[in-house]
């Protein structure tokens, strides 16, 4: 009876709710918090002499703004009475921008919507030619120096602000944008019931190489197995993945 009580709570007030209700894990949530705000606030302090050299040269490469802001979906906790459950929530994602400003978005669209699909040959005929990698790979949108922050996943650096609010972990899939959801078979969605991350199982294990299906089971895969341990090895392996491009563009 409680527990009925609290589902017709929980959807009242959030009428996105992503998943049925489930035991709430406040102890690994809270212990995993901590973990991102002092990995962000140590991070930014080191970082920060990086952070304004990257801003300088794109700013020297391209007119334009030097943050690329997009709306992204991400997920919100909520609990009661000992059970919880993920509400479908937007926010504004930031990058460095790697691309000329105002760039036209239906290229990257079309790939995505090719990609959710598994549809190869219209995947290639976007890239221009049949590649493996899982991304779009020439896109004419890029600037010279946005290809070396991409290669270096170092465009990557101002989400640490998205982790310092809140709104993403270190540790998660990653947040998805608002169009790709659109495209998204009921099943998909699970990937969205956790906090997004600059970091997470598919990117350490598969990353580029993995079509859309494997993606999103590698990251239900987490999100069914997500612990503090889990969390810490799969940002140990990181800078691995980092550091050999393995699936960058």
């Amino acid at each position: 009876m409680q527990k009925e009580f609290i589902l017709e709570d929980l959807e009242r007030a959030d009428p996105f709710a992503l998943n049925p209700l489930v035991e709430d894990r406040s102890t690994y949530f809270v212990s995993k918090r901590v973990l991102d705000l002092t990995l962000t606030i140590s991070a930014l302090v080191i970082l920060l002499p990086v952070l304004i050299l990257i801003a300088i040269l794109i700013r020297l490469d391209s007119p334009g703004p030097v943050f690329f802001v997009q709306e992204r979906v991400g997920a919100r906790r909520h609990a009661r009475g000992g059970l919880a459950c993920w509400q479908k929530v937007t926010f504004p994602f930031v990058k460095f921008r790697t691309m000329v400003h105002n760039a036209d978005p239906s290229l990257h669209r079309e790939y995505i919507k090719a990609f959710i699909n598994n549809d190869a040959l219209a995947m290639a005929e976007v890239q221009g030619e049949d590649t493996s990698v899982r991304k779009l790979v020439h896109d004419p949108r890029v600037t010279r120096i946005g290809r070396f922050l991409r290669k270096s996943s170092l465009d990557e650096l101002p989400q640490l602000w998205n982790v310092l609010w809140g709104d993403m972990s270190w540790v998660g899939p990653r947040p998805a944008i608002a169009y790709e959801v659109q495209e998204y078979k009921p099943w998909h969605l699970q990937r969205l019931e956790t906090l997004p991350g600059l970091t997470g199982f598919w990117q350490v294990t598969a990353r580029s190489s993995a079509d859309f299906d494997e993606m999103v089971s590698l990251d239900i895969q987490y999100i069914e197995k997500q612990s503090l341990w889990l969390d810490i090895k799969i940002l140990l392996k990181t800078p691995f993945v980092v550091l050999t491009g393995k699936g960058a563009t």
